[in-house]
């Protein structure tokens, strides 16, 4: 095991035994809140110092066995370990990879529901088409997931795709399922005002948001720039003549958001308040990440949202992941919400490579 894993662990260990000790302790037995304290991270240790001791043991005894193989003063003792090293070095291997997947599941972060915004990029009214057919893509899954979706903003082009949508998933795991989805997306296939069969090629960008609770993200009133207009429709026509939209700027990092679906203004204002919370949520998260050279994917990988992670081929009915080099043939089922076996998929390569990473 590495050196820095190793080192964390024995840190871990230590800690453990103070810990410990502590229980043992009339005094501390006394303190009652800071026992329970004392409790708590106990608990939350122990399986993973039971896995690393069960680890130094497989150590030891392949060390062992190789000892007396490189002596090979004992001929039977030498055939014995001979025959023991393939299991203990596959006994050794698995508690560290159980090591690695302890620490992962301590790593992973609470709260289920999401923001997830689509906006339509190249490819003109044909991509908006299909941002539209993302949008009910992820609304059947969520459907089936029995997740609940609130829109919170929309913009509609004439032919009745998007320009660009935000939306809110909630429920159960909602956030752990899709925050694979953030990326470019490409389609390919003939649009339905393409007279001579040709296909063309457009594509949208997806962002997953992992939504900011109340108390997670504290905005002072003072940061807050807050102007109101007159909402408008497609083409830009005014659909209220009272200044019940609302755009909040955040003054220390620019973040801008426009909320304009409500009648009411202070619905609109709440609604722009929770998305700029996690808007902002999403910036502290990754350069959390950043500092810590976390090898997990973030939401926006490199940075780049453009990065081009999916292309759905109509012609072919295949979808084709680019990240994990997977292709499905069924991108009929695959846009009515059946998007589980690629997510699977999806979901397995990420938290392996996150533990070739500790």
């Amino acid at each position: 095991m590495e050196g820095r894993l190793s080192d964390r662990l024995s840190a871990m260990d230590l800690r453990f035994q103070e810990l410990e000790q502590m229980i043992g302790d009339p005094e501390q037995q006394a303190n009652g809140s800071k026992f329970q304290e004392i409790l708590r991270e106990h608990g939350s240790l122990s399986p993973l110092i039971q896995l690393h001791r069960k680890y130094l043991a497989c150590l030891g005894e392949l060390e062992e066995a190789n000892e007396i193989i490189a002596s090979g003063s004992d001929l039977e003792l030498k055939e014995l370990a001979e025959m023991e090293l393939g299991e203990l070095q596959q006994a050794t291997k698995a508690s560290a990879r159980a090591i690695r997947m302890a620490i992962l599941d301590q790593q992973v972060e609470g709260g289920d529901d999401c923001v997830l915004e689509i906006r339509a990029g190249a490819g003109g009214d044909e991509a908006a088409l299909f941002a539209t057919d993302v949008f009910k893509m992820y609304t059947l899954y969520a459907e089936k997931k029995r997740w609940k979706i609130e829109i919170l903003s929309e913009s509609e082009t004439a032919l009745g795709g998007y320009k660009d949508i935000t939306f809110a998933v909630r429920g159960k795991g909602a956030f752990e399922r899709l925050c694979f989805e953030s990326g470019g997306h490409r389609v390919q296939r003939v649009p339905s005002t393409e007279a001579q069969g040709r296909i063309h090629t457009s594509a949208i960008t997806v962002a997953v948001m992992q939504e900011a609770q109340e108390e997670e993200i504290h905005v002072e009133e003072s940061d807050l720039r807050v102007d109101t207009f007159c909402a408008s429709g497609p083409g830009g026509q005014s659909v209220n003549k009272t200044s019940s939209a609302v755009r909040i700027t955040h003054i220390p990092t620019g973040v801008v958001v426009s909320m304009q679906d409500e009648k009411s203004q202070h619905r609109n204002r709440d609604k722009a308040m929770r998305l700029l919370k996690t808007r902002l949520k999403e910036a502290q998260d990754r350069q959390k990440q950043q500092e810590e050279d976390a090898l997990r994917r973030s939401l926006i990988g490199s940075g780049d949202r453009s990065d081009r992670i999916r292309t759905y081929n109509f012609p072919q009915n295949r979808i084709s992941d680019h990240r994990i080099n997977c292709t499905l043939y069924n991108l009929d089922r695959f846009l009515t919400g059946e998007i589980d076996e690629l997510l699977d998929q999806l979901e397995a390569h990420d938290r392996e490579e996150r533990v070739q990473g500790l």
